[in-house]
């Protein structure tokens, strides 16, 4: 599989040679960020998996500067970032609510709680009161829940690397 993706990975001569990216391909040419190695693949991982749960389309451009900042692979953080979707991303927000809630305190509260009966004459105080008390746990939890998924990311990946690695070399040597 690294032989695969080796080919197809942009190298640091053809990062260089775009030229929109000129003013920032210092940043860019460090050979972490473009090999397949063990640590930098379960960074890029970890990275990844950490910047999946930032809401909107900011995921992949955080994974990229954070990539970059800690010296991980490139692609495959900002490839990571794509296991959050239109059918993962409200279990995922649930379970972040969940574990928020667990921490804080409000363990009891399964289930966020009920959008108020609101009229506009109640003036705003109902919906800024459900929007606090659905706020803090998942505030909470959202760091908890990122931070859970790149530790478990990182170690998977180191783990799997390395039993792949002694499996290869068992194999060779009964050969």
């Amino acid at each position: 599989m690294r032989k695969f993706f080796k080919h197809r990975l942009p190298n640091r001569e053809s990062i260089r040679q775009i030229r929109w990216l000129q003013p920032v391909h210092h940043w860019l040419v460090h050979p972490n960020l473009w090999h397949l190695h063990r640590r930098s693949v379960a960074g890029g991982v970890a990275v990844g998996l950490f910047c999946g749960l930032i809401p909107g389309p900011l995921q992949m451009i955080s994974a990229a500067l954070l990539a970059v900042l800690f010296r991980v692979n490139l692609p495959v953080a900002m490839f990571t970032t794509l296991y959050t979707n239109p059918f993962t991303i409200v279990p995922l927000y649930v379970l972040a609510y969940e574990i928020g809630a667990l921490v804080i305190g409000n363990g009891t509260a399964h289930i966020a709680p009920a959008f108020p009966d609101w009229q506009w004459s109640d003036g705003y105080a109902p919906m800024l009161n459900w929007l606090l008390q659905l706020g803090e746990p998942l505030l909470v939890g959202l760091p908890l829940l990122a931070l859970g998924l790149a530790l478990i990311g990182y170690v998977v990946v180191r783990l799997a690397w390395r039993a792949v690695v002694v499996w290869k070399w068992r194999r060779r040597q009964r050969r």
